[in-house]
């Protein structure tokens, strides 16, 4: 029945994420030609067989389901970021989780967020991104001391200049001033 879900969802959900990329110029293969490889809607593109094949489950690596996830969460389509994102393989790839992480707390669900986070950082203590993203999650709770302890934690791994500790201290910064 799991499975079955599981394919289920992949199908609705993931199957125009990854068809997509077939469909534009210099991607999916076509023999390092250049050209582009179109799949008929219902296929994707299988690098190692280099046609086009109707999806079936496992297909995906995680790195594909990572970046799916990653695109859908960036567009505000949080639950559909959910249901790719758990079809990893590597519950314990730290990118994953903080994806998970963000789309949650995202859609509601701050203290499920958290705890996708913490299990990032316990994984992974130097990824910055997480970090970042801990600190709103915190801010968005009201725990200012939360907040800004991970902004000392980003500042002594990467210092003032990193793209991280900037977002996440003028997040504070709009906090402090509400």
């Amino acid at each position: 029945m799991r499975r079955r879900l599981l394919i289920q969802v992949l199908a609705v959900v993931a199957l125009p994420l990854f068809a997509a990329p077939a469909f534009t110029a210099g991607e999916g293969g076509g023999g390092g030609d250049g050209g582009s490889t179109k799949c008929k809607k219902g296929e994707v593109w299988d690098k190692k067989l280099k046609k086009c094949v109707a999806p079936k489950y496992g297909m995906l690596d995680d790195n594909n389901i990572y970046e799916a996830g990653h695109d859908l969460a960036m567009a505000g389509r949080y639950d559909e970021a959910i249901a790719v994102l758990s079809l990893a393989a590597n519950k314990q790839d730290p990118r994953i989780l903080n994806y998970l992480g963000y789309s949650h707390r995202h859609s509601g669900r701050v203290t499920v967020g958290l705890g996708y986070y913490e299990e990032a950082l316990r994984i992974n203590p130097d990824y910055t991104l997480v970090r970042e993203y801990l600190g709103e999650a915190h801010l968005q709770i009201g725990d200012l001391a939360g907040a800004q302890e991970q902004l000392a934690e980003i500042e002594k791994r990467t210092g003032k200049g990193s793209r991280e500790y900037g977002m996440l201290a003028e997040q504070i910064y709009h906090f402090m001033r509400s």
